[in-house]
């Protein structure tokens, strides 16, 4: 393999940028030529496409972000928008491909190596810890260390106003986010999507805790729940409960930027690094990840739009310490 390329694609993580750094210098090390895609598959079908050298992923390592930047593709969905993406790689005699995202990206991923026999190996970079194959994914750390300081914050107005803070996290889908800041900040209650949220048992619950004094609380909110959201929920709450003074917070975006945490860019360091022997040793479709400590690839069609079950021993976790 003489020629490689790299992209970041979906939602940003912290942690992408050491990612694309490792790969880079793991490539010329082993003296293979390595490019960089813009904006995700979208540059890739423009063939916003530039080799990469060593100096241009220096002093990237703390930085948030991406510097390939990212989108969502519309036209990659499509076989023509796929076919000038594959013409562009073919022009720079690309090899093979490192795609650094989340489930659409190796959707994407895996539909195009079908097509057009390109192997691609893919890397977690998502802050929702949701694929199957990786005990964290490059980002999740960051992420949850963004929620607690905010969180943290919140918590002091609370107490100063004796408030009901209902403060809503990232995690459509999955609730892991929602469910180790909860447990890190001393929340309340946590509302995740994978458990049905009984509102009836939420608000006897505060209205339990009003009566033993505890006049200011933290209620974390994944924006998936099933009861609607942090407002919606909010709402129903005070109807039943205006005793409290209520509050809503949505931490949203910033939970996605700020400097990665040393396990992100130990974790984004060490998988661009395999990443690229992956490539090298002739693997294609799968994505790279640590499991129990040790470096695993599994498919892309296992990774995609699943994730290990959330423990709901640490629901009752919270419930215990919260009290």
């Amino acid at each position: 393999m003489k020629s490689i390329a790299v992209f970041t694609s979906g939602g940003d993580s912290p942690g992408m940028n050491a990612c694309i750094r490792a790969v880079v210098r793991t490539a010329l090390h082993h003296n293979i030529r390595v490019y960089g895609i813009m904006h995700g598959y979208q540059g890739m079908i423009e063939g916003q496409i530039r080799e990469l050298t060593t100096s241009d992923v220096g002093n990237i390592l703390q930085r948030g972000g991406t510097i390939l930047k990212s989108s969502r593709s519309k036209d990659f969905l499509t076989l023509e928008g796929r076919t000038k993406a594959f013409n562009n790689l073919k022009k720079h005699e690309i090899e093979g491909v490192i795609a650094i995202g989340g489930d659409g990206t190796f959707a994407g991923a895996k539909i195009f190596t079908v097509e057009f026999s390109i192997p691609f190996v893919g890397l977690p970079g998502t802050i929702d810890n949701d694929l199957i194959g990786t005990d964290y994914t490059i980002g999740y750390d960051t992420a949850l260390n963004n929620v607690l300081e905010a969180v943290d914050k919140i918590k002091d107005t609370a107490a100063s106003h004796d408030r009901l803070f209902f403060v809503e996290v990232m995690g459509k889908d999955a609730g892991f986010i929602a469910l180790r800041s909860g447990i890190g900040v001393g929340a309340l209650a946590i509302l995740i999507p994978e458990v049905h949220t009984d509102l009836a048992e939420l608000i006897e619950n505060l209205r339990a805790a009003y009566t033993r004094k505890k006049s200011s609380s933290i209620i974390i909110v994944a924006e998936g729940d099933d009861a609607g959201g942090a407002y919606e929920i909010a709402k129903q709450v005070v109807q039943e409960l205006p005793q409290y003074d209520t509050r809503v917070s949505i931490l949203g975006h910033q939970q996605r930027g700020g400097s990665p945490s040393a396990l992100d860019r130990m974790l984004a360091s060490q998988l661009g690094y395999e990443a690229v022997l992956a490539l090298m040793a002739g693997k294609h479709s799968v994505m790279a990840g640590i499991v129990n400590k040790e470096v695993c690839y599994t498919p892309f069609e296992k990774a995609i739009k699943h994730h290990d079950k959330v423990n709901t021993d640490f629901l009752k976790l919270s419930e215990i310490l919260s009290a």
